[in-house]
């Protein structure tokens, strides 16, 4: 197993067209009893599990691709790929599976692909007919080879049969020739005709002609004929492009001329994919399947042998976190390391894992938060590809590293202060790098990723870090924005209406709306942390300025941050708004809209919709007493009608609970008389039970006589234990300034005080009872409030 030779990668094509990596093992080829016949078995070189069990079928189609791969399919839609360490080993399972199959070893594919449809149609065709004959390469052929070389590609067949030709003849250098002959001449027909042949070959889809036609010698020829299409009136100047404006920079030079080849082979085949060839149709987009994988495979092996190049990835970091180094070399520098990131994306998971280790290893943060820093827009627009590659990977990792950097006493220094600021500064009038930089931001703080282990967790200790160290400066434009203006004349003693310093311009306003779509996710994810920053800071309540935006999109955002906040249903919160008055900016808002019918009449009405549909019976209470006069007239929508209904039926419960407590002199003597009633019959119950009773009653009706007692001289009530509860005559539940406290603050309360404890020894009925434990839990919850009497 430690044969390096049988050392393979299993590859799986998916539904994007994407070659997903299985893992590494070690291949044999041994017959399989249960599959009855010989199978190709890849096993694990970490724990020699089965990565792979395929038998090699006589109808199974397979290719060599690049000395290295074997291809096949082995039913519809999926894809297999064996990519080998050496030559030696990809050759000996090629002829193992030619054997299988009787086939040639000398050929790189084993068999024509027939389709069911076809089947018939090439019966007669004899078995040692391999090849189609081409007509000689000669300029006067041009247009025969032209029409030859399109009429294959709707046939699998002819097209595997083409390609053998093409190969065994030398026939694609000796077209090249003519192409150079025809550019000499200018001969127009012929050059047409050159494109057309040149765009048929490469979508014959085989990696063998790839080879032959990518090669240093051929690739600019091939550009050159694609040059040529006949439907342009001239002809485009794609090797112009390439060999002059396209320039080659190595930031730190590049001994391995292999690498070297790799990387202009790999660059200019991606040109021609994406560039040159027309985008392919319904019918032809599997045509250039084997172009893509031949990309795939040259990236991962370009991204493996810089990764292997210790010295040469160290001199880069190196020279980035170098004061010393000039900005320009430090801009090629990151521009280097962005395509470094972006080649890595065809890693696989578990390569990838191991090049961002490295990077980070090798101090990618530290040289991000200097470049980042940097007044060269491209510099930073590149170090900010080069972040989201990093946090898309693994946010904790940058996590990590945020909160062990040294807590210096600038806390501009810190990499998210760094990130938060270059959204904030983003001089693009559409703010594109604020609205990435935004998301990045979002990932980072989704306590969905963050993970939590045994001895801490990572939720706790970054978001404490995060609300200390870097909200202020995510909230600063929000505040500075939304200051209020107190020397205003406007502005009556004790009103909640402000006079804004309300932003007007639209990209400030834009920034705004992403600082709150933040902080709006803040609200929904960081229940703790959040609800005290608003709360110390008054967020809530400067962020309702911006209800008078002319910008509607930025009242939206503010009215959605009330919304998400509402949403909770957090009687902190609760109370929050209604001490701060905070519905009033929003009922300014509706009815300063009029009766336009648009997204913020529909929000707003929404907002008030949920209150009632939730029945949030503070926040009821409060609109109602409060704004209902200016809301009465709003008919469109039955919501404030309902509002005031929920109200009125809260107010009647409160009512009916709270005559039930009323009890009269007559109604007492009664309740005592069937207590005795009931003591009586009970005597057969034992001398223990008629004791016990016996001690109730006198402990009971010392409390009844002294609660009447306290009742006919307007004093307080004895509670159940015995002990004094003292009631105000004016609670501050009911007060007008204190609405929040209760939910049924404007019922009228009896002007002798309420006494609760006037039940205690008179008839014993369970829901009483239950009732009474209820109001005591209130009690002992809130004991500077009035005894709440809903249920």
């Amino acid at each position: 197993m430690s044969d390096t030779r049988r050392r393979v990668k299993v590859y799986t094509l998916n539904e994007d067209r994407q070659w997903d990596d299985r893992g590494t093992g070690h291949v044999s080829s041994t017959f399989v009893e249960r599959l009855k016949g010989v199978s190709l078995l890849v096993r694990a070189e970490s724990d020699g599990s089965l990565l792979l069990e395929s038998k090699i079928s006589p109808n199974t189609v397979y290719q060599k691709q690049q000395d290295t791969l074997i291809v096949w399919s082995e039913a519809d839609n999926y894809d297999l790929a064996l990519s080998f360490q050496e030559k030696a080993g990809c050759d000996e399972i090629w002829e193992k599976i030619c054997q299988v199959q009787r086939r040639d070893p000398a050929l790189d594919i084993t068999q024509d692909p027939i389709d069911e449809s076809e089947e018939e149609r090439f019966e007669e065709i004899a078995e040692t007919s391999h090849l189609v004959e081409l007509p000689p390469c000669e300029l006067s052929r041009l247009e025969e080879i032209a029409d030859l070389v399109t009429s294959v590609l709707s046939s699998p067949i002819r097209r595997e049969k083409l390609a053998l030709a093409l190969m065994s003849e030398c026939y694609i250098k000796k077209l090249l020739g003519l192409f150079r002959e025809c550019e000499d001449l200018d001969n127009r027909e012929g050059l047409h005709h050159l494109y057309e042949i040149v765009r048929g070959v490469l979508f014959l889809n085989k990696a063998a002609l790839f080879e032959v036609m990518f090669s240093d010698d051929c690739i600019m020829d091939v550009v050159g004929c694609l040059e040529y299409d006949p439907a342009l009136v001239q002809p485009k100047r794609h090797r112009e492009f390439l060999t002059k404006t396209a320039k080659f920079k190595e930031v730190i030079p590049i001994t391995d001329s292999e690498l070297r080849q790799k990387i202009h082979q790999t660059y200019r085949v991606q040109y021609i994919q994406d560039i040159i060839l027309p985008t392919p149709s319904v019918f032809e987009e599997n045509f250039l399947s084997t172009l893509t994988s031949f990309i795939f495979f040259n990236k991962v092996e370009i991204v493996s042998m810089l990764q292997e190049d210790e010295k040469f990835l160290t001199e880069v970091f190196a020279q980035l976190t170098d004061e010393a180094t000039e900005d320009s070399k430090r801009r090629e520098l990151v521009n280097f390391v962005k395509e470094f990131c972006a080649f890595s994306q065809t890693l696989q998971p578990q390569n990838r894992d191991a090049f961002f280790k490295t990077l980070a290893n090798l101090g990618i943060l530290p040289a991000l938060e200097i470049v980042m820093g940097m007044d060269d827009m491209q510099v930073r627009a590149a170090a900010t590809d080069i972040f989201s590659y990093l946090v898309e990977f693994s946010p904790s990792m940058v996590r990590e590293f945020v909160m062990q950097e040294p807590q210096q006493t600038d806390d501009d220094v810190l990499l998210i202060n760094v990130v938060i600021k270059q959204m904030i500064c983003d001089s693009d009038p559409e703010l594109g790098g604020a609205v990435q930089l935004m998301g990045l931001l979002r990932t980072l703080i989704d306590p969905e990723n963050m993970l939590a282990s045994t001895n801490k967790t990572e939720k706790t200790e970054f978001l404490g870090f995060f609300y200390k160290y870097c909200m202020h400066v995510l909230t600063a434009p929000l505040l500075a924005n939304t200051a209020h203006d107190k020397n205003s004349k406007d502005v009556q003693e004790g009103s909640t209406k402000i006079n804004p310093v309300c932003p007007d311009n639209f990209q400030t306003a834009q920034l705004l709306a992403l600082i709150l779509e933040l902080l709006t996710f803040c609200v929904e994810h960081h229940t703790y942390h959040i609800k005290t920053y608003i709360m110390n800071k008054d967020l809530l309540r400067r962020v309702l300025v911006l209800m008078n935006s002319k910008h509607t999109f930025l009242a939206l955002c503010a009215l959605r941050f009330m919304r998400r906040i509402i949403g909770l249903k957090d009687e902190y919160y609760n109370r929050y708004i209604i001490k701060g008055n905070l519905f009033e900016p929003v009922i300014n808002a509706l009815l300063d809209n009029g009766t336009r019918y648009n997204l913020l009449n529909s929000a707003i009405i929404e907002l008030f919709e949920f209150i009632k549909v939730e029945d949030i019976k503070s926040l009821i209470a409060h609109i109602v007493d409060n704004f209902y006069k200016a809301l009465e007239s709003i008919e469109y929508v039955q919501t404030f009608k309902g509002l005031k209904g929920r109200y009125e039926q809260e107010k009647d419960r409160q009512s009916q609970r709270l005559n039930r407590y009323r009890r009269d002199a007559r109604s007492l003597d009664e309740d005592e008389e069937l207590w005795f009633n009931d003591d009586d019959d009970d005597d057969d119950d034992g001398e223990t039970v008629e004791k016990r009773m016996e001690d109730d009653f006198s402990d009971s009706y010392g409390k009844y006589i002294e609660a009447k007692k306290g009742a006919a001289n307007g004093a307080n009530g004895a509670n159940n234990n015995g002990k004094v509860a003292a009631i105000p005559p004016a609670s501050p539940a009911i007060t007008p300034n204190n609405s929040s406290a209760s939910s049924v603050k404007t019922v009228a309360l009896p002007a002798t005080p309420v006494v609760k404890t006037a039940l205690v020894g008179l008839v014993d009925y369970p829901d009483d009872e239950d009732e009474e434990e209820d109001e005591e839990e209130e009690e002992e919850q809130s004991p500077r409030k009035r005894p709440r009497l809903s249920s």
